[in-house]
């Protein structure tokens, strides 16, 4: 007998993959709709959609907000080199900032890379000594991103 994944009861099939192919797109889309894109019933569309949710595959209906047109027109990565025995405490406390998009954590020369977007320059230069007040942060490195050539979560599935 074949294991299933852990993160996924069961493999995706072409319904599957189609299903997540137009949600990705726009999620906001009527179930009836990708029915009938899929010549399929609506039941099966909404069993398959609930069953991706259950299963996390499907973590959340969101809109994507271009936040430049908003204002943040600065976004950094920030590089911290941080006291091993506390990095998951300060990815913790640094997650809940509003302004931080992403936080991982890494190998390498640094511990923890930081992306996160400002308003101004002053913002992120308020964030940087807010990080470093941190008692177990031990060395900052941060670059401005000038221009976001790709930045997507679409992988093939």
């Amino acid at each position: 007998m074949r294991k299933r994944p852990e993160s996924y009861p069961g493999l995706l099939d072409e319904v599957d993959k189609k299903i997540l192919e137009i949600l990705r797109e726009d999620s906001k889309r009527r179930l009836k709709d990708i029915a009938r894109e899929l010549s399929k019933p609506v039941s099966t569309v909404h069993e398959r959609v609930t069953r991706l949710v259950r299963a996390g595959v499907i973590k959340r209906f969101t809109v994507e907000v271009d936040y430049s047109k908003l204002g943040y027109t600065v976004k950094a990565l920030i590089l911290l080199n941080v006291d091993g025995k506390h990095i998951l405490d300060v990815e913790s406390d640094i997650s809940r900032h509003q302004n931080v998009e992403a936080v991982y954590d890494i190998t390498g020369e640094f511990d923890v890379a930081v992306i996160a977007s400002f308003k101004s320059i002053s913002e992120l230069d308020e964030f940087v000594k807010w990080l470093l007040k941190h008692p177990y942060i031990k060395q900052s490195r941060t670059s401005i991103i000038f221009r976001v050539a790709k930045e997507e979560k679409r992988l093939p599935l």
